[in-house]
């Protein structure tokens, strides 16, 4: 558990190594007249840093996809505040953990165990840790995706040529939008089941003269025996992670 979580710390560290490396550079003693001011950037550079790793390690993952489709999910089954956001938010962070390990272990393998041995500098930490991620997103990115935000970028004219790699600030967005449209594209399969139970009990209410009756009260149960009978969370968390096997 304890290399599982210096992995995951690792994916966000390598994030912000180059703006680390430059706050590392300012002086701290304290005999200087500008020091003090110097100390004091140095740590809100830090903190702040510290405090946005997380939000960027998650733009480079899988989480969007994973967060997407359980949302949909929810909203599929009827329920509005079951399971709670803490929990659809916990359970996508563990898959995301269960998907992105390997690239986790790569990044710590290849650029902060040599950086924190000293044998590399930050920025070549910086390009080797970044790759694992960058093979990952380009592995799921859409070309047409990245085509259309390259041909956006404000104040600049970006070419891509064939086989050359995306620059990060359009790779990082294209991927995001990716893994977004994709799990819209799952959550409408797994929608229709719960729209087709809506759909029939409506049908039966409104043929027995029911009219009374929210459709809603009958389909709910329904729709939860429904699910736990096929067992649906495990095989939706199977294929959620065997598509990213594949």
């Amino acid at each position: 558990m304890t290399r599982l979580l210096l992995s995951a710390t690792a994916a966000m560290v390598i994030v912000a190594l180059p703006s680390l490396a430059v706050a590392q550079n300012m002086s701290i003693d304290l005999g200087d007249g500008d020091s003090l001011t110097g100390r004091v950037v140095q740590l809100f550079l830090i903190v702040t840093l510290l405090s946005l790793a997380p939000g960027i390690a998650i733009m480079v993952t899988c989480f969007p996809f994973m967060v997407t489709v359980f949302s949909i999910l929810r909203q599929g089954i009827g329920l509005q505040q079951a399971p709670p956001n803490m929990l659809i938010i916990s359970l996508a962070l563990f898959m995301t953990y269960f998907v992105m390990e390997p690239v986790f272990a790569e990044a710590w393998a290849r650029a902060l165990s040599p950086l924190l041995d000293g044998d590399i500098t930050p920025q070549q930490a910086w390009e080797r840790g970044m790759a694992p991620f960058r093979a990952f997103m380009e592995g799921r990115v859409r070309p047409e995706a990245v085509s259309e935000l390259a041909a956006a970028a404000p104040g600049r004219e970006v070419v891509l040529r064939p086989g050359e790699p995306a620059p990060l600030d359009i790779l990082v967005p294209a991927f995001m939008l990716t893994e977004i449209e994709r799990g819209f594209e799952i959550g409408f399969l797994i929608f229709l089941p719960f729209l087709i139970i809506d759909l029939v009990v409506a049908s039966v209410l409104m043929s027995m003269g029911m009219m009374m009756v929210p459709p809603v009260v009958v389909s709910l149960p329904l729709k939860l025996a429904f699910f736990v009978v096929a067992d649906g969370w495990s095989l939706l968390a199977g294929a959620l992670i065997t598509g990213y096997a594949t």
